[in-house]
């Protein structure tokens, strides 16, 4: 190819703007080696922009017939070339002003994003952890905490939650208590509702439901602390996030850490026909003995109680349809656990509450709201 013919080096009329004033100059440009080269109409100096530091105000291409160019050292100035041919050569020489280029910048976070996550499932499935729980285990605080909330609200729905002053005193007291054995610096926040079903549900954000039938059935302080104190290691293993997680769906989980709420009108009745593992239930059963002898709670309290249920496991159904100890139908294997709670050796322990607070404990419903 000539050197007439080549575009390279040929001058083409342009319109530069330095953008320090209205006013546009007439010039002319080159494509040389290293940039375009600009002599502004008047002005003795010449500048030249780098091809690397341009921008182009559209993607330039073979069917390109202008070019409106700014410099990323240059704020304001620009440059326009009504050129077909000078356009099509710049896209030859700066090649991260085409289109190609540009999807492929808007591609490149995307991609590295997915490798990531490819990444992050191939090691966890080699390590042989669980999808669920590793992803339960990345949702931020605020997502756990709204899907605490809706667990809770769907689950007290249509009932009277409990709010008598003494008893909710006593309670935060042993919460409080409990909570800071845990060393998660985090306090649960429990909520006793108005029903004689015998449950407690762990839901996420550290929230527990706590039904008074369980706070009557319980003999003494210690046994619910003990109930308590399992239902916090469910928390702290993030069993119920895992178990939300499984049901919903990567989908609906990433659209409720965007902000979107999803139908979450039914995860407090999700969450009670979710059916944890063994696993699971050992896991948090290791961790309410660590928290009951941080706290310096007897974990004989907690055995009493699992005596209580496998010697009432054919009680009478409830209001309900359930069983009146229908804590069985989710903690399975009571007899297990039984064994486990009872081979913990002995150490220095106090009741988990006076013999006031223990009073005022079960007749917390005394007082009740609407939830």
């Amino acid at each position: 190819m000539s050197m007439a013919s080549n575009p390279r080096y040929e001058t083409f009329l342009a319109t530069f703007s330095d953008g320090k004033s209205a006013a546009s100059d007439q010039a002319r440009v080159r494509l040389l080696d290293r940039g375009v080269e600009i002599e502004v109409s008047g002005r003795a100096e010449r500048k030249i922009w780098p091809y690397g530091a341009l921008q182009s105000s559209e993607p330039l291409g073979p069917r390109s017939i202008e070019a409106l160019l700014t410099y990323k050292y240059e704020p304001g100035a620009n440059l326009y070339v009504s050129d077909v041919r000078f356009a099509r050569a710049l896209a030859e020489d700066a090649k991260h002003l085409t289109a190609g280029a540009q999807r492929w910048r808007q591609m490149r976070p995307l991609l590295w994003a997915m490798a990531a996550i490819a990444m992050v499932i191939g090691a966890v499935y080699a390590f042989q952890l669980s999808p669920a729980r590793t992803i339960a285990g990345w949702l931020p605080d605020s997502t756990r905490d709204y899907m605490g909330e809706q667990v809770v609200s769907s689950m007290t729905a249509n009932r009277q939650t409990c709010t008598s002053k003494t008893g909710q005193v006593a309670l935060d007291r042993l919460i409080d208590r409990l909570s800071e054995a845990a060393g998660r610096k985090k306090t649960f926040k429990v909520v006793v509702v108005d029903w004689k079903l015998v449950n407690a549900f762990a839901a996420p954000g550290e929230r527990i439901m706590l039904t008074e039938g369980l706070i009557k059935k319980s003999g003494s302080p210690d046994e619910l602390a003990g109930v308590l104190a399992h239902e916090m290691g469910h928390g702290l293993g993030l069993h119920p996030e895992t178990g939300i997680v499984r049901s919903l769906g990567l989908s609906a989980i990433a659209q409720l850490m965007l902000g979107g709420a999803g139908n979450l009108s039914n995860l407090g009745v999700m969450l009670t026909q979710l059916a944890y593992s063994r696993d699971a239930e050992r896991e948090a059963d290791t961790y309410a003995l660590d928290v009951l002898r941080n706290a310096r709670i007897s974990p004989k309290g907690l055995a009493a109680f699992f005596r209580r249920i496998r010697g009432t496991n054919k009680a009478a159904r409830g209001d309900s349809g359930y069983s009146s100890f229908d804590v069985l139908r989710s903690h399975p294997q009571t007899a297990e656990r039984l064994r486990n709670v009872e081979a913990v050796q002995a150490y220095p322990a106090t009741p988990s509450l006076s013999a006031a607070d223990w009073r005022a404990l079960k007749s917390i419903c005394s007082a009740t709201q609407s939830k």
